[in-house]
């Protein structure tokens, strides 16, 4: 019937034949046959999209894994799977699928993990029409009305294959709802049901649902077989491609075949012959490999003309400069990994340029100077992602790195000012005046440096020094602790006992230890202890406020003042021998406190007193 409906249609779609003469006693013309409509064209990632385990790359463990498992019948209920985006999550699951309900060639066969692709059950779930097979994008379907329908589907048998199953993409977009209305049947389903899951946000899928899964990790392929597996495709699809290019195509893939498979689709779009890297770093907006050596060197070895000249090149061939520096930064890692692992240089994971090139220029730069230069880069690609104009911001990076290549690092600099006690080294600046020692820029950032030969480190005579001391280095929490939470208990440097109270962090004993040893070169220690100790400098210094006040209340040129202006009062009394923490340079008791003589009330003003009553 179908044979003879598609006749009849092709037959109602022909041109009518002419009856009789024409107009003019001619013959009709007959009108040619409308031309075949070609294939519709399938992009590289859908045409060779895995079928089977053996297709898969680079997932060598959860292929073993898969295999034992139908060889000998422990399939799990479900599946997580997880992974950077086009590394085979959906196509697993799919092939999983079909390895559950392939039943061979001759109808009779069980689960296997070879299904043979050529059955009905395989043919359907490769053509995406078995309706046993369920797949939901969980991205658009995230409710619980959407799990429910789920769950009623998963109650009834499978019409046309041996399991139902449940495929569920992106399965960390649903909802907490959504997760718990699931759990009850993830845990116990029916036996015709299995569920696979697919995620690339694992720690977004609640702990209650992993535990009831098998979980597999895609990892990311690696750069070599993302390089063998485009070159055998190339190959099928009779476009030559130079393996520099296909060298940039893997890198720019980021471990995902999806995506390496579809810049190579767009590569053999626009090539006409043979795809180079050239044309490949122009599709990318890269500036190619030699370039970005070229810009290292030039970097490194302090030439800001020759760094400048090679942005601009890659910049009038449209390379954005942001991703410039990118490539360098990403090439400083790969030299750094040279450095400390010399035997990289024969690995087959590396490309020639990297291995030969990148070598020699590890031999000749240490690993002080590599990180400081990743540094001030790291810091450089966040400055051009949010500068106005990118050009000037990543050309501002180069000339940074290129006026800091010749300084030493700060190793160095400590090593050179330890060695034999000269003056600070070439290109370094001269200590300040105060002779403390120097500094060494680097890293975007400045390390301070202690000579040799430091100068007398202070004398701290009580805990108050200490304390002013903290402030200082500004140590702002600390040196409020030390005033308002700590009771001095014993001073005998270098051993100082505290009573800290309640509120006083746990640290603060280290830190302040450390501190002391760091600016007085000698080991402090801090121990704790229980006994009462003395008033924090807090309350001293409010008791000595108060001995202060109620000392020049009593006298009687200010009681005088008080009496002759009723609802006056004393505000506060100044001292200017008194210390920030209101208290005399040399301890008193409290009961006697540090207050001058008052001049009798006939006496004459002078001006020599240190200190003044505000009343």
């Amino acid at each position: 019937m179908s044979g003879l409906f598609e006749d009849d249609q092709q037959q109602d779609d022909a041109p009518p034949v002419p009856e009789g003469p024409g107009l003019f006693g001619d013959a009709l013309p007959v009108a040619p046959p409308p031309p075949a409509l070609a294939a519709p064209y399938r992009v590289l990632a859908r045409k060779y999209r895995p079928t089977s385990f053996d297709d898969l790359i680079g997932q060598d463990t959860m292929v073993r894994i898969l295999r034992n498992a139908f060889a000998t019948g422990r399939v799990a209920h479900a599946f997580m799977l997880t992974g950077v985006r086009g590394v085979g999550k959906t196509t697993t699951a799919r092939i999983i699928a079909r390895a559950l309900n392939c039943v061979g060639p001759d109808g009779t066969g069980g689960p296997t993990a070879d299904p043979c692709g050529v059955c009905a059950n395989c043919l359907a779930i490769l053509a995406e029409r078995e309706p046993d097979v369920f797949e939901m994008d969980a991205a658009s379907r995230t409710g619980v009305d959407d799990v429910r329908e789920i769950i009623e589907v998963s109650r009834s048998r499978p019409m046309t294959v041996r399991t139902k199953v449940f495929i569920i993409d992106e399965v960390h977009m649903l909802t907490r709802n959504a997760f718990n209305a699931l759990l009850k049947t993830l845990e116990e389903p029916p036996p015709h049901v299995k569920f696979v899951f697919a995620t690339t946000e694992l720690r977004k899928v609640p702990i209650t649902v992993l535990s009831r899964c098998q979980r597999f990790d895609l990892r990311r392929v690696r750069i070599a077989e993302l390089h063998q597996h485009f070159a055998g495709i190339a190959v099928k699809e009779g476009v030559p491609v130079e393996p520099p290019a296909l060298d940039l195509i893997a890198r720019a893939a980021d471990g995902s075949v999806r995506d390496g498979l579809s810049l190579l689709d767009q590569a053999i779009a626009q090539a006409e012959g043979v795809i180079t890297a050239a044309q490949v770093a122009d599709m990318l907006g890269l500036a190619d490999r030699d370039a970005v050596f070229d810009l290292l060197e030039a970097v490194m070895g302090g030439k800001p003309a020759a760094a400048l000249a090679i942005t601009d090149r890659a910049y009038e061939r449209g390379a954005d400069l942001g991703t410039l520096l990118q490539d360098l930064l990403e090439m400083l890692h790969t030299i750094t990994r040279l450095k400390s692992i010399p035997t990289l240089r024969e690995s087959p994971e590396l490309p020639e340029a990297e291995r030969t090139r990148g070598a020699e220029i590890a031999d000749r730069l240490s690993v002080p100077v590599l990180a400081r230069a990743w540094q001030m880069l790291l810091k450089g690609v966040g400055e051009v992602e949010t500068a106005p104009d990118r050009r000037a911001a990543a050309e501002m990076v180069l000339i940074r790195l290129c006026h800091v290549a010749d300084m030493p690092t700060p190793g160095d600099l400590i090593r050179r000012l330890t060695a034999g006690g000269g003056g600070p080294p070439a290109g370094a600046p001269a200590p300040g005046p105060s002779g403390g020692g120097a500094r060494a820029m680097g890293g975007g950032g400045v390390v301070a440096v202690a000579e040799a030969a430091p100068a007398a480190a202070p004398h701290l005579s009580n805990f108050r020094e200490v304390a002013a001391l903290v402030a200082e280095h500004r140590q702002a929490m600390l040196h409020a602790h030390l005033v308002h939470s700590v009771h001095l208990v014993r001073f005998a440097p270098p051993v100082i006992e505290l009573r800290p109270q309640p509120e006083a962090p746990r640290d603060l004993a280290p830190k302040l230890a450390a501190l002391l040893s760091e600016v007085t070169g000698t080991r402090w220690t801090i121990a704790i202890s229980t006994a009462a100790g003395e008033p924090t400098l807090a309350e001293q210094g409010n008791a000595a406020d108060t001995a202060r006040r109620s000392a020049a209340a009593d006298h009687p040129l200010v009681r005088a003042i008080l009496d002759a202006f009723p609802g006056a009062r004393i505000d506060t009394v100044h001292d200017t021998r008194l210390d920030a923490y209101g208290l005399a340079a040399e301890t008193r008791p409290l009961a006697e406190p540090d207050m001058p003589d008052f001049a009798p009330p006939d006496a004459e003003y002078t001006d020599d007193t240190p200190w003044e009553t505000d009343a």
